[in-house]
């Protein structure tokens, strides 16, 4: 049914709904919403490229099953890891600036989170089918450091491990990213949790036109 399959963590409650509307895609019902005129922001040109995954942290990064394997089997696996995971509670998120994009980023601790992501990225693995040669050439048109570079061929993707950074794309590419900055922090600060709690995974899936649904959350610890 779906094309690729992610473990994500997707905020719940206000947070979630306030999101879902800024992106123009909630996730969790798999359908786009309308979004808010926020200050004089063009919303679909600036959320153009992060709408497609919906409000999210990526822990484990999209990936194309390996053949042989089956989504039933990966959300068993997944369900599995989880239960025998921890619940992981960060002291809040708040707006940063990545690069030239907007993102929410935990405050306080991480190394349990950081822990966590890698141990998904790796027992989930067998899962995962190789990249292919065309999607390694583009990634290598990126400027990675070694480490990443390395993670690239071990694992398909650059940003996790000893590289995983957790946060929540609000944006794509600004132009004028300091004045968007101030608009984004006045949009989302009446629903950034304090302290942000992460007591689920949740298994997505893209569909044909590239737009990520969730299909189950795993409980951790439970």
């Amino acid at each position: 049914m779906y094309r690729r399959y992610a473990l994500y963590v997707t905020p719940e409650g206000p947070l979630a709904t306030h999101g879902a509307a800024w992106l123009g895609w909630d996730i969790a019902a798999g359908r786009a919403v309308p979004q808010p005129q926020v200050g004089g922001l063009d919303m679909a040109e600036i959320t153009r490229r992060p709408r497609k995954y919906g409000l999210h942290a990526t822990i484990k990064p999209p990936m194309v099953l390996a053949v042989g394997t089956t989504s039933e089997e990966l959300e068993q696996a997944a369900g599995a890891l989880a239960r025998s995971a921890t619940a992981v509670t960060l002291d809040g998120l708040e707006i940063t600036r990545m690069g030239s994009f907007l993102a929410l980023t935990p405050r306080g601790d991480t190394a349990p989170l950081r822990a966590l992501a890698a141990r998904v990225v790796e027992e989930l693995d067998p899962f995962r089918a190789p990249a292919s040669a065309q999607e390694l050439a583009r990634r290598r048109t990126q400027t990675l450091t070694p480490s990443q570079q390395q993670n690239l061929i071990r694992w398909g993707t650059p940003h996790i491990m000893q590289n995983f950074r957790f946060h929540i794309t609000l944006t794509g590419p600004l132009k004028e990213i300091e004045a968007t900055t101030s608009l984004v922090e006045a949009y989302f600060k009446p629903v950034l949790p304090m302290p942000f709690s992460i007591t689920h995974l949740t298994l997505a899936g893209a569909d044909a036109n590239g737009m990520f649904h969730a299909i189950t959350r795993l409980p951790l610890g439970i």
